[in-house]
C-alpha cells in the first residue's frame, strides 16, 4: 500500500448495508470514498464486521454439547489472528462424531488452566501440540503411528474438528483431543511450564502478500509463548510448501537461542517418514511446490 499521503476522503450519501454480510458492508462503505482509500477501507471494515460476526457466533451454537463458536468469551482481545475462523458445510458422519465425542474427546479453548497429560488420563503422558490439523488425516496417521504419545490437535474448522473426531473413534484412537479455539489463549492463559513434548505446525497459511505477512503465525513473539512450555528436548516440527514463508520460520527459529536445528548444515530437514502427505500437500507437489520441513529441539 502507498506511504504518499492520501487526500481527505469524500462522502456521498451511504447505502443502507446489513453487518452480518462483511463483504457487503466493505464494498458498500468503499464506494462512498475516493478511489484512494477504497482498498484499505474495504479490508478494515471486512476484518472488523467478520471479528463482530465471528464474537456474536456464540449465540447460534449448532452442536449444544459440541465445539463453541467462542470459547475464550471475555478473553477475546484486539490484536492481528493468524487465522479464520471457519465453520463451513458439515457432513452428517462429521456431525454425529461431535455429538458422540465431543463430551470425551474435546476441548474448549476458554483460558481455564489445563494439563495436557490429565486429558488422557495419563499425567506422565508425553503430549505434542499441533496447531491446524485441517481435515485430520495426517493427525490421525500420526496418533495410530505413536499410541505412547498423546496428540492435543488445535483447529477451528468445525467440518475438521468432526472429522478427526470421526477418524479416532474409527480407528480406535485413545491418544487424540480435539482442540477448539484460538491456540494463543491455549499457549498464554492455559498451560503449565515445560507441559509439552512437542510442537507440530504443519501447512499454516501463508498469507502470502506483503501487507499480511503480520499474521503468519511463526514469529518471534509466538515463539516467546511457546518456548517456555517445551520441555528439554521437544522437538519443534513445522512444514510449508510456500518457499518466503519457510524462509521467514528458518529465520525464526534459527534465531531463537533456545532451539537447535536437528540439520544445521542444510538449514532445511529432509522429509521425515513419519510425517503422512497430506491431500493439500499432494495438490502442493502436483502445482511445482517445494515442500520444506524443519526441525528443532528444545535445548
Amino acid at each position: 500500500m502507498s506511504t504518499s499521503p492520501t487526500p481527505p476522503a469524500t462522502r456521498t450519501s451511504a447505502p443502507a448495508v446489513r453487518e452480518t454480510d462483511a463483504v457487503a458492508v466493505a464494498v458498500a462503505v468503499a464506494e462512498t470514498f475516493t478511489e484512494a482509500d477504497a482498498e484499505s477501507v474495504t479490508e478494515a471494515v471486512a476484518e472488523a464486521v467478520a471479528g463482530k460476526a465471528a464474537s456474536g457466533a456464540g449465540k447460534q451454537q449448532r452442536f449444544p454439547s459440541g465445539p463453541a463458536p467462542d470459547p475464550a468469551g471475555s478473553r477475546e482481545e484486539h490484536r492481528i489472528r493468524s487465522f479464520h475462523a471457519r465453520r463451513g458445510r458439515i457432513t452428517q458422519a462429521q456431525a454425529a462424531a461431535i455429538e458422540r465425542h465431543w463430551e470425551a474427546w474435546g476441548v474448549e479453548l476458554d483460558g481455564a488452566p489445563l494439563e495436557p497429560g490429565a486429558l488422557f488420563g495419563d499425567p506422565e503422558l508425553p503430549v505434542v501440540l499441533e496447531i491446524g490439523f485441517g481435515m485430520g488425516d495426517a493427525t490421525a496417521a500420526m496418533a495410530a503411528a505413536d499410541p505412547a504419545t498423546g496428540i492435543l490437535a488445535v483447529d477451528v474448522h468445525t467440518p475438521g474438528q468432526g472429522n478427526l473426531l470421526a477418524l479416532a473413534d474409527r480407528l480406535g484412537l485413545t491418544n487424540v483431543r480435539v482442540a477448539n479455539g484460538d491456540a494463543v489463549v491455549l499457549l498464554r492463559d492455559m498451560l503449565p511450564p515445560a507441559s509439552l513434548a512437542g510442537l507440530r505446525v504443519y501447512f499454516p497459511d501463508p498469507w502470502p502478500k506483503a501487507k499480511h505477512h503480520k499474521r503468519r503465525l511463526i514469529q518471534p513473539d509466538f515463539l516467546a509463548m511457546v518456548l517456555p512450555l517445551l520441555r528439554p528436548g521437544a522437538v519443534v516440527h513445522c512444514a510449508t510448501d510456500w518457499e518466503p514463508y519457510a524462509e521467514q520460520m528458518l529465520e525464526v527459529l534459527a534465531a531463537e537461542p533456545g532451539l537447535a536445528n536437528r540439520y544445521p548444515a542444510e538449514g532445511f530437514a529432509p522429509r521425515p517418514d513419519f510425517r503422512p502427505m497430506t491431500k493439500f500437500e499432494r495438490q502442493g507437489l502436483a502445482k511445482g511446490h517445494v515442500v520444506r520441513d524443519l526441525l528443532f529441539t528444545r535445548t
